[in-house]
């Protein structure tokens, strides 16, 4: 598992994982695997040989309108639950609360004081 406080991954929002996945296979020599999300959408996993480095992720429907393309960081915490409300006391505030990603782990996107977002995960641990 990665250890508290470094960065655990990172995923593109875009609107078209198609043209994305092409720049990043020719630009950095990224491969593809995909990961059924249900209800038709797909999440690229980028590889670099066997090793997963990020994902890319298709914005799609109305939660999505007017948010340009952008990159996702995730900060790997130890407890998602617990590191919130310690970040919420410091001046954090929720986008969205503790969800469960089966396979990867429990999540949280916060906007920390200074008023970037960014996601905390504990992540499951990889056997």
């Amino acid at each position: 598992m990665t250890q508290h406080g470094h960065f655990h991954w990172n995923e593109l929002m875009t609107r078209d994982a198609e043209k994305m996945k092409s720049f990043y296979a020719d630009a950095v020599g990224w491969t593809f695997d995909d990961m059924d999300m249900g209800n038709g959408q797909t999440y690229w996993i980028a590889m670099v040989g066997e090793t997963p480095v990020g994902g890319i992720f298709t914005m799609a429907g109305p939660d999505f309108d007017g948010v340009p393309e952008y990159w996702m960081s995730y900060l790997s915490v130890d407890d998602v639950d617990a590191a919130l409300e310690k970040a919420k006391a410091g001046g954090a505030s929720v986008m969205r609360e503790p969800f469960d990603v089966p396979g990867v782990g429990r999540i949280a996107i916060l906007r920390e004081p200074g008023g970037a977002v960014i996601g905390w995960m504990t992540p499951v641990e990889m056997s």
